[in-house]
C-alpha cells in the first residue's frame, strides 16, 4: 500500500520557478532515502535528484546542480523539489520514487515504487 502523490507541476516561463511536492503514505516515511526522477516525452528516464532519510545529504544530476533543491519533512510525510531557474530542457513529467522495502535507510535506486507524476513546462 505504498504510495507516493505528485504535485505542483504546471506551465512556467523560462527563468521562473515551480516547487514541487510528493505526498507519501503507507510506509515508515523516515526509513527511506527518496529520489526524483523526470521523463521527456520520447526519450528516457533522468535521475535528478536523491535525499536521504534525514535530509542531511543531498545528491543531484548536473544538469540541476545549482538550480534544484531537495528536501524533506518527515514530520509532514512529504519530498520537496524547488526549481529555480527553470529552463525549456527541464519540460517533463516529474515523478518521486521510492526503493524496494529492503532498501531502508540505504539508497539502492531500484525505484521500486512511483507516483503517478506532474507535468513541469517550461515555455515562453
Amino acid at each position: 500500500q505504498v504510495q507516493l502523490v505528485e504535485s505542483g507541476g504546471g506551465l512556467v516561463q523560462p527563468g521562473g520557478s515551480l516547487r514541487l511536492s510528493c505526498a507519501a503514505s503507507g510506509f515508515t516515511f523516515r526509513f527511506y532515502w527518496l529520489y526524483w526522477v523526470r521523463q521527456i516525452p520520447g526519450k528516457g528516464l533522468e535521475w535528478i535528484s536523491t535525499v536521504d532519510t534525514d535530509d542531511f545529504r543531498q545528491y543531484y544530476a548536473d544538469s540541476v546542480k545549482g538550480r534544484f533543491t531537495i528536501s524533506r519533512d518527515n514530520a509532514k510525510n512529504t519530498l520537496y523539489l524547488q526549481m529555480n531557474n527553470l529552463k525549456p530542457e527541464d519540460t517533463a513529467l516529474y515523478y518521486c520514487a521510492r526503493d524496494r522495502d529492503a532498501c531502508s535507510n540505504q539508497g539502492c535506486y531500484d525505484y521500486e515504487y512511483w507516483g503517478q507524476g506532474t507535468q513541469v513546462t517550461v515555455s515562453s
